[in-house]
């Protein structure tokens, strides 16, 4: 069996780009079970409500992320909104829970995909936006949106 190469984007999460202004990003393995890791190379994944966080052990957790049950398994198939603990280096969860306790701040998954065969997940510090914040990245892109298309037709005509 051929081992896979690359990069396979499995599931994004846009709207936390949407809601949350990024300040910094980490990649972090997963520990998954094989029918998580089936469900997955199906393509199937929902990060849309998840979250991640350091309990007093100081270890990484995942949640909220939703893994749907893989559709061959049988009563070995995992729960699909189970805590999935996350693989960093020691210095990175030290960061990673000393910046999430501060206000207004938390830890978002943004993308969900493999790399060489292995399950990654890129997850985020982030900053909650306010809601003149996304009116104007709104705003913002629609402006880009319109003179790309004024362009191309300039081009055309």
């Amino acid at each position: 069996m051929a081992k896979d190469t690359g990069r396979r984007l499995v599931a994004s999460n846009k709207k936390a780009r949407h809601d949350y202004h990024i300040d910094e990003t980490f990649e972090a393995g997963l520990v998954l079970t094989g029918t998580e890791v089936k469900a997955l190379r199906a393509g199937r994944a929902s990060l849309v409500d998840g979250f991640a966080s350091v309990d007093s052990s100081g270890e990484a957790w995942l949640e909220g992320v939703h893994i749907p049950e893989y559709t061959e398994g049988t009563w070995t198939n995992h729960a699909p909104r189970r805590k999935r603990k996350l693989l960093l280096h020691r210095r990175q969860i030290e960061e990673i829970a000393r910046e999430s306790q501060a206000k207004g701040r938390t830890v978002v998954p943004l993308s969900l995909y493999f790399v060489d065969g292995r399950a990654k997940v890129e997850i985020a510090l982030a900053r909650g936006k306010k809601e003149y914040d996304k009116r104007q990245a709104l705003r913002e892109r629609q402006e880009t949106r319109e003179a790309q298309a004024a362009m191309s037709l300039r081009r055309q005509g």
